[in-house]
């Protein structure tokens, strides 16, 4: 992780004396070994100043959540990405769609 990104992730923290989160520029890093990250900050809200020792762990690793059966999954794994004409088509066919659903499946 570059030191950017570490920035970007801790300013969603917030100051442990006036609540509010830090900025990007009131975020120092002094260093770090390996997921081991240590850090100046200064509040400018209250002008609060301290030191942060974080530890992230970064993964590759992601874990799909789905209601799919394998079957259905494999199914839809090799199918062709929506695409922007597309997502056209089906504008243009519910701009002009009456709503009757019915009619529109019954049709041979």
């Amino acid at each position: 992780m570059d030191e950017l990104h570490m920035k970007r992730l801790l300013s969603t923290l917030k100051c442990a004396l006036c609540g509010k989160h830090y900025k990007l520029q009131e975020l120092q890093v002094l260093g770090h070994r390996d997921d081991l990250w240590f850090l100046n900050v200064h509040c400018v809200s209250c002008g609060s100043r301290g030191m942060m020792a974080v530890v992230i762990k970064e993964s590759n690793a992601y874990q799909v959540v789905t209601d799919l059966l394998p079957s259905e999954r494999d199914k839809f794994i090799n199918t062709a990405v929506i695409g922007g004409d597309d997502l056209l088509d089906i504008h243009q066919f519910f701009k002009d769609f009456d709503g009757d659903f019915n009619s529109l499946f019954l049709k041979k």
